[in-house]
């Protein structure tokens, strides 16, 4: 699937309870063999050649502090781990918290979302010019990823893939 001036990679094995271990039982462990998973992915060469870091969406202070860790960087360090390729978990900022997305529609899950992420001024020269891969645990409408991806390319980043572990289900896998 292509979006604009990114490529969306999205694997969507039956992950469902295995996300949920993660995200909200605290099982933290389950994300080194999720990643281990992740990193054996093919992607195009293109993209392995240009790739410089993985960047986790960030957590609210409150859910961070709540879960104790974040399930999108534990993601990300487990493949990073396994590419060579740094984490860069400071670079984009949850700018507000926002209330969870899981019984949003689309429309709410866009406006839950805009603006509430930046890229941290302090990074902001370290993204020009770069391939940047995004990582979370769960895509549903994209809303979450493209409001990161609209941060980073505002601060210069050239292009942006996607990484997710788990794809929420949609009408069209009932048939």
């Amino acid at each position: 699937m292509r979006c604009a001036r990114s490529l969306c990679w999205v694997p969507h094995p039956a992950s469902s309870p295995v996300l949920s271990a993660l995200k909200y039982d605290g099982w933290p462990a389950v994300a080194d063999e999720i990643g281990e998973r992740l990193a054996r992915l093919a992607w195009p060469p293109d993209v392995v050649r240009e790739r410089v870091a993985l960047l986790p969406v960030p957590l609210a202070a409150s859910k961070l502090r709540a879960r104790g860790y974040n399930q999108a960087e534990r993601l990300a360090r487990a493949v990073a781990a396994r590419w060579n390729l740094p984490v860069w978990a400071d670079v984009l900022r949850r700018q507000r918290a926002t209330p969870s997305q899981t019984a949003l529609t689309r429309g709410e899950r866009l406006a839950n979302v805009h603006r509430a992420f930046s890229c941290a001024d302090s990074a902001a020269a370290q993204v020009v010019g770069k391939h940047l891969i995004l990582v979370d645990d769960v895509l549903t409408t994209g809303a979450t990823l493209n409001a990161c991806a609209e941060a980073l390319f505002e601060a210069g980043a050239r292009t942006l893939s996607y990484l997710t572990f788990g794809r929420a289900r949609t009408a069209a896998d009932r048939l």
